[in-house]
């Protein structure tokens, strides 16, 4: 039986790694108390006609509010399936490091197949509600609630740790499609497949609107501050996901995105709803695919608006689905990943040279539609890896190519994977025998580095007397922030994690301002137990994440990098019409630009926008608006170390012949060359004024018609510097100017914006690349 419980680490969950915009407008009539609109994140949705209690989860910069010593999220998976009942090791909510965590996802309830959120039956064997601990000391329930289980415990532990927050995980790899019921036997139901998407495609808002009602009932029963999403997958790319539910998903590809992002506005206004009444906001977040190949078919994943946060699960980029042997998490990219090589990835002048197998471009896809604190990265507590390893350094970038591919698996060609003893985590496939994955907690792949075999092996069917083959011996890859364990003998390559890796994990994210991390799963982590001479369960990772995190500087809250207009206007723009993932590459949709204003917008009117560097700077329309980059932040050939930084800026103007009037539309085929999410920092100028875009629902904005806008020009001016000395090297229009960089000309002082080269400062405008810093 294929177990509902280890679904992130499962063999398949990987499997599938190979295998409109609806921008919304802010109006002047919505009302909203000005302290709650203070504390609104910066992009996040706002329910019309609700007063969204922001303030309670918020302060006024729009920054969650996690603890004194809590600059930055450490968010745990905890697994409802450690209960120990089945002799293996435990992992209760008393095992959790309450004091160095921000937030818990408990992992995971499903859909019944009546659409509704579930848990399962209510019984003393339901590990959620139900279950007990006898003599397991931090395991007493609290008699104040009328559930028993993990969710009594959580609320428990919450008392003594009122900063912490809790989610209910809902989905995961093995239940999107589906739930294990009472007996353990898995019901195709359809899972999120079916109750957000008809068969035909269409939106299922009657579905959605149970799923969305019942979440709402049921986090309010168990204490919970939000919910967490794991659809595995909303894509349109063929055989994503697990095999099991393909006759669902393959069915819906048209229309699995547009169901998604329904889900998640329903989602979004029902729990503001709840909110307002119950004085508290409620979080929504997602646990969301890295891989480029998912995320190209997820269109420009249109759902950030509605999120709190995102939870990129930057791991399961290489593993045993195939023969390409690589790191699980890699932090960056090195040039040299196989299986991008063998695509030409590196090869193909449209790619860039970008590598879109680490987690960097992970982060860079989402952080151009969101501000870097509403991101988090995904670390795995568990490893990956592959045996019969021919080729690379130490394994890394090697090959192992199998025979027999995992029955279920969905796959015809497959990698080799770890097995036995270098394989204690494992799922089984469908014909009830072990996946290949190299999958192992933390504490026992450190066990195997030190050439320990621990006294748990036996609960997980090994004999007392199990002796280790070859050595097991560290390596790291500085570059790609990787570690791995390479027993040459075997030919055995386990990617894992430690604390160097975390650290610089760590580092990267109070670098960038990133919101914080996302751990799968808690179980993993480890201790050294002297007395024992091994390794067990334990916190050692999470506590560095915690040491890195308790005094950094607060998280980035905005989303642009650039002054933007306070004034906004009603325009709206969607990214459509996206082809299916069979056809879907150049990615080329449709780029739909509506008039909702009262104004008509002439011809030659300009409109500018960011994406992320994730896709290099070489956009372009194929309809005659002049789209050209005006601005990259990323200038390198390749993103070798990271990407340097957030976004390409694109302009396309207006053909001079065409107006739009007010509530006409105008549309252009637009072409990028690697996936991006939601296009944002929009501005839009004609008649010497700029304006922003009231859907990119930026924060201090405020909606006016250009028609009976009296204000002399958008936004702040410069406030020119005292007049000196042009001490400032003196501007030349054949040198290249960085973002940041002072030049005298003409007798001013000058700071370049973003990257620039031949625009002559005084030429550019307010809104120009030039900023004026006075007279000189």
């Amino acid at each position: 039986m294929l177990s509902p419980t280890r679904a992130r680490t499962s063999l398949l969950a990987a499997g599938a790694a190979v295998a409109g915009l609806l921008l919304s407008s802010l109006t002047a009539g919505v009302s909203h108390a000005a302290d709650n609109e203070s504390c609104r994140p910066d992009g996040l949705y706002r329910t019309p006609g609700v007063d969204v209690p922001y303030c309670s989860v918020y302060d006024t910069e729009g920054r969650e509010k996690m603890g004194a010593d809590h600059q930055r999220r450490v968010i745990g998976y905890f697994t409802g399936w450690r209960t120990g009942k089945n002799g293996e090791p435990a992992y209760l909510a008393s095992d959790i490091p309450w004091d160095k965590v921000t937030h818990l996802n408990y992992a995971f309830a499903h859909i019944g197949s009546d659409h509704r959120i579930s848990v399962g039956s209510d019984s003393e064997k339901n590990a959620a509600t139900g279950m007990t601990w006898p003599g397991v000391a931090g395991a007493e329930m609290d008699p104040a609630y009328g559930y028993k289980g993990h969710f009594n415990l959580l609320n428990k532990f919450k008392k003594k740790h009122p900063d912490v927050k809790t989610l209910v995980s809902v989905g995961g790899w093995a239940e999107t499609g589906g739930y294990f019921a009472d007996s353990g036997d898995r019901v195709n139901s359809g899972g999120f497949y079916s109750m957000a998407t008809h068969a035909d495609g269409s939106v299922n808002q009657a579905g959605i609107d149970t799923f969305a009602d019942s979440t709402v009932a049921f986090i309010k029963k168990y204490g919970f501050n939000g919910v967490d999403i794991d659809y595995e997958y909303p894509t349109t790319m063929k055989d994503a996901g697990n095999p099991l539910d393909f006759s669902f998903s393959n069915a819906r590809r048209a229309g699995l995105v547009k169901g998604y992002a329904a889900l998640m506005k329903s989602l979004r206004e029902k729990l503001d709803r709840a909110g307002a009444a119950d004085g508290k906001h409620y979080l929504l977040t997602v646990a969301a695919p890295s891989s480029g190949y998912l995320l190209r078919g997820m269109e420009t994943f249109q759902v950030q608006k509605y999120l709190d946060y995102v939870n990129i699960m930057s791991y399961d980029l290489h593993g045993a689905w195939n023969e390409y042997v690589g790191p699980n998490a890699s932090l960056f990219d090195d040039g040299k990943d196989a299986e991008l090589a063998a695509a030409g990835v590196y090869s193909t002048a449209q790619y860039g040279g970008v590598g879109y197998l680490n987690t960097d471009w992970a982060y860079h896809y989402f952080r151009g539609s969101m501000p870097a604190g509403r991101i988090n990265i995904g670390l795995p507590y568990y490893t990956r890896g592959h045996k019969n390893v021919q080729g690379g350094t130490d394994g890394l970038w090697g090959r192992a190519p199998a025979t027999n591919c995992p029955a279920g698996a969905g796959l015809t060609k497959c990698g080799d994977g770890a097995v036995g003893i270098d394989n204690l985590w494992h799922d089984k496939d469908t014909a009830g025998k072990e996946s290949p994955a190299g999958s192992n907690p933390m504490w026992h792949a450190k066990n195997l580095e030190k050439g320990v075999v621990g006294d748990y092996v036996t609960r997980y069917g090994f004999p007392a007397d199990t002796k280790l083959t070859g050595t097991y011996v560290r390596k790291y890859d500085s570059t790609l922030v990787a570690p791995w364990l390479w027993n040459a003998q075997k030919k055995v390559f386990l990617s894992t994690e430690d604390e160097q890796s975390v650290r610089a994990k760590a580092d990267y994210v109070v670098d960038k301002g990133i919101g914080g991390t996302m751990v799968w799963e808690l179980a993993g982590d480890y201790d050294w137990n002297a007395t024992k001479g091994q390794y067990e369960i334990g916190d050692s990772l999470t506590t560095a994440m915690y040491e890195k995190f308790k005094s950094a500087s607060p998280y980035g809250a905005k989303r642009s990098t650039i002054d933007l207009p306070a004034k906004a206007l009603d325009i709206g723009v969607d990214f459509g019409q996206f082809p299916l993932g069979d056809s879907n590459y150049p990615i080329s949709p449709k780029l739909k630009i509506t008039n909702n204003s009262r104004t008509a917008l002439p011809g030659g009117t300009e409109f500018q926008f960011d994406y992320a560097t994730s896709a290099p700077a070489n956009a372009k329309d194929q309809s005659g608006f002049n789209t050209k980059i005006v601005r990259s932040d990323h200038t390198a050939a390749n993103n070798i170390g990271g990407l340097k930084g957030d976004y390409n800026r694109v302009s396309l103007k207006l053909p001079a012949w065409q107006t739009l009037a007010p509530g006409a539309s105008v549309e252009l085929d637009f072409v990028y060359y690697l996936p991006t999410s939601t296009p944002s920092n929009w501005t839009v100028t004609f008649g010497g004024r700029s304006y922003a875009l009231a859907g990119d629902l930026a924060r201090g904005t405020t909606v006016v018609d250009p028609g009976t806008d009296p204000g002399p020009g958008p936004g702040p001016s410069p406030t020119p510097s005292p007049g000196g000395p042009c001490a400032a090297p003196t501007w030349s229009a054949s040198s290249e100017y960085g973002s940041g960089t002072t030049v005298s000309h003409k007798s001013h002082q000058w700071k370049s914006k973003w990257w620039t080269k031949g625009e002559e400062p005084g030429t550019t405008g307010e809104w120009g690349v030039w900023q004026d810093l006075g007279a000189c």
